[in-house]
């Protein structure tokens, strides 16, 4: 399934400003096949990886959360962002504007490992949603800003990862679940801070002046 451009291309100066901008705006986006032939590594557990990801950050539908994961698959940082209404644009999101994003908390949780000759280290994303867990044009902007943002800072991409009404699911994998799912969030809501997980409780936790939330160290 392939990205739409937006704009006909006809009439005015302005229509074809239009299809110009729907053009750039689809070429930074990737079809599931495309996902696909780029081979993300496998995750060695990921309902272990969602459940720790989503106890840590409890994401809101319009949320998403960046984790970076160790040599052995281990959660070494995170951060978790609401996704800007700016950024939504019809038939999907600028994947320009998620890699912009993306980049930005990598930055402030984890030193770039641009120097090394091959990634050790590897970016996941998990995407909290409304609707199906089938793939949407948005979905195919985020991949691309992953992939992006991955390389510039010295990772290796990894899964693409949603949390909508029917459960999680690991794209262009087989693997899913019905649990956590975008709605889970307000289930079970933690109400002190001697509620928390020893392990939650482990790791240094800054929240930013945006509304993020950032959490360093291992899960």
């Amino acid at each position: 399934m392939e990205v739409p451009c937006t704009g006909t291309g006809k009439g005015v100066a302005l229509s074809m400003d239009s299809a110009a901008l729907g053009s750039t705006v689809s070429s930074r986006s990737l079809s599931p096949s495309t996902w696909g032939e780029a081979c993300p590594p496998l995750l060695r557990d990921p309902r272990s990886l969602v459940a720790d990801l989503h106890r840590v950050h409890r994401p809101a539908p319009g949320t998403a959360v960046v984790g970076v994961l160790d040599q052995v698959g281990r959660v070494a940082a995170g951060a978790s962002f609401a996704v800007a209404a700016s950024a939504q644009r019809p038939g999907g999101g600028d994947g320009w504007q998620y890699r912009n994003a993306i980049l930005a908390h990598l930055r402030r949780i984890i030193p770039h490992d641009l120097r090394r000759t091959s990634p050790v280290r590897t970016a996941v994303l998990m995407l909290c949603r409304r609707g199906s867990h089938a793939w949407t044009a948005d979905d195919g902007a985020w991949m691309w800003a992953l992939q992006d943002a991955s390389t510039l800072h010295g990772l290796r991409c990894g899964a693409y990862v949603t949390l909508t009404d029917e459960g999680w699911q690991v794209l262009g994998d087989s693997r899913r679940g019905r649990i956590p799912h975008c709605g889970s969030w307000a289930q079970g809501t933690v109400r002190s801070v001697s509620s928390l997980p020893v392990r939650a409780l482990m790791e240094p936790v800054r929240v930013c002046e945006t509304q993020s939330t950032v959490r360093v160290g291992s899960l």
